[in-house]
């Protein structure tokens, strides 16, 4: 895969020689503002905020490399066809655990490992937030410690990138050996104390609301890694992670919003990288709401809505329209497809046809009740200002939208464990939406992946999109799956369960001493054993 890894400008300090460290860093820590995550147990990791932090301390068979090629962690090789690591029916992948990984116990990663944390996962009582991908797996045998051969029930065209890799869901290796004893994995101290890992780095302390510590792993399979630590600050307002990096306080802010870019471009010290990544920004709506699992209302909120106004307000220009959920630098990518464009009075001609009359207050009713529905985000500084945005954009059509904002660790939490998107408790929600390395975006769309089986909040279901789906998943061959992409990006645009308003362009800060840093479409410390400050 092709990927488009883009930097900004690069503001350089002066009074040091190239190479050279500023007196403001701390050689060897590196320092990273981020919000506080849900968990540290690489099983149950449920945002980009978990999986960034867990990934430092886990590993997965395999990852991607900058520009979203697959590459081996802790399997010794991608398999293939060609190579025989996948079989000629597509139903039997093969595994080879690398010989050099160990636990930070000593114990040597394994097949066994490979296994068991496959069965947590589709453990019914564990809070895993998908088992896409997962559930598609027949049995998993272990002939020797470091083979692992998984038996699908059909062909799945994404396995190889969605199985402990860098699609869908990334999920990491769990260690066997500590965690197989307990009925569940809800609950442990593990998940806040992950003592045993296999990681670049270790676990050090939570101090919970205020940072977590990592320790240099010698021993990391990779080799040693190039800093000595990572300090990780837990910062809720961004504007406050931005007064940091200018005051040489932190080195690194994930994941910035992107509305904050003017502030942090002009900071002299610091590097704006972005990242392409499979995702967008969007809003989903919950179709078993009575006033939202109309067709015709899902797409007059669609003609609703200025797209090009909000990524000019929000992102500064620096973002690109999005026409559906698949990104237009993706193989997959149709640009065919038929979205709604901005258009009053077509939107309030489709909610009239509806039934929707607006009352004297400007508010639409039908049956004489008015059209309110509430509009959940996280906390993020785009967010919030683009769920005002959008609340004042439904207003002009008569729709009385309440906007609602959740921490990221509430709202994105598994149904499970409370959380608002999986658990189904939203009328309207902002997504900001990450994906993996292959554009399988069935786990979202199929009747059947209704969480904890995928990611379809939504409640969608078709019967034409379980089909180009189906047809996307069983044939390998990228040019034999292309035309199952733009018949799901059809039906996505003529259905309108959720909105796209532009393609994930990630706002990565870093300061200038910051090396190493690469990330790739899906995790920015996939390679954090390569960093140096």
């Amino acid at each position: 895969m092709l990927l488009l890894l883009a930097a900004g400008c690069t503001h350089t300090g002066a009074g040091t020689a190239a190479g050279e460290r500023h007196s403001w860093s701390q050689a060897g820590t590196l320092r990273v503002a981020i919000r506080e995550p849900k968990t540290l147990n690489p099983l149950l990791v449920s945002t980009t905020i978990d999986g960034f932090t867990t990934r430092l301390m886990f590993e997965p068979l395999l990852s991607a490399d900058a520009h979203g090629n697959p590459v081996p962690m802790l399997a010794s090789t991608v398999p293939t066809l060609e190579n025989g690591g996948i079989s000629k029916d597509g139903l039997t992948i093969t595994y080879h655990v690398r010989g050099n990984a160990k636990w930070s116990d000593g114990v040597p990663v394994g097949s066994d490992d490979v296994k068991w944390s496959w069965s947590a996962i589709m453990n019914p009582v564990n809070n895993s937030v998908s088992r896409h991908g997962y559930d598609d797996i027949a049995s998993i045998d272990t002939p020797d410690a470091r083979t692992a051969v998984v038996h699908l029930k059909k062909p799945f065209a994404p396995f190889v990138n969605t199985f402990f890799a860098e699609s869908d869901q990334p999920y990491m290796i769990a260690p066997a050996h500590v965690l197989s004893k307990y009925h569940d994995i809800n609950q442990l101290p593990f998940n806040g104390e992950p003592t045993v890992t296999d990681g670049p780095f270790r676990f050090g302390a939570w101090r919970r609301g205020d940072g977590i510590d990592l320790t240099a792993n010698p021993d990391f399979f990779q080799g040693k890694p190039g800093l000595d630590r990572i300090h990780i600050t837990f910062v809720p307002n961004d504007n406050t992670s931005v007064g940091l990096l200018a005051a040489h306080e932190i080195d690194y802010i994930f994941q910035a919003p992107i509305q904050l870019y003017p502030d942090l471009s002009k900071l002299p010290d610091a590097k704006m990288v972005f990242n392409s990544m499979n995702g967008y920004e969007g809003m989903e709506f919950n179709l078993t709401h009575p006033f939202l699992a109309s067709s015709n209302v899902r797409r007059a909120i669609a003609a609703a809505i200025d797209k090009q106004s909000l990524v000019q307000t929000l992102t500064h220009g620096q973002e690109t329209v999005a026409t559906e959920d698949l990104p237009n630098w993706m193989w997959a990518y149709e640009p065919h497809v038929a979205d709604v464009r901005f258009n009053l009075d077509e939107s309030k001609r489709l909610l009239a046809a509806d039934g929707w009359q607006p009352g004297a207050d400007g508010i639409l009713r039908k049956n004489g009740a008015p059209f309110e529905v509430t509009l959940a985000a996280d906390v993020d500084a785009t967010h919030r200002s683009e769920a005002v945005l959008i609340q004042s954009q439904l207003r002009r059509v008569g729709i009385d939208a309440s906007v609602k904002f959740y921490p990221e660790s509430m709202l994105y939490a598994p149904a499970g464990m409370g959380g608002i998107m999986h658990g189904g408790k939203f009328d309207i929600l902002l997504t900001p939406w990450y994906s993996g390395i292959d554009p399988d975006n069935s786990s979202q769309f199929i009747c059947a992946n209704v969480p904890p089986h995928g990611y379809n909040d939504m409640h969608y279901c078709s019967a034409q999109m379980d089909a180009a789906q189906d047809a996307a998943l069983t044939h390998y061959p990228q040019d034999e799956r292309k035309p199952s992409y733009a018949l799901v990006e059809g039906l996505l645009a003529r259905d309108n369960p959720q909105l796209f308003f532009w393609w994930q362009r990630q706002l990565e800060p870093i300061s200038v001493d910051f090396k190493g840093f690469a990330p790739n479409p899906v995790t920015e410390s996939w390679n954090a054993w390569q960093w140096s400050i």
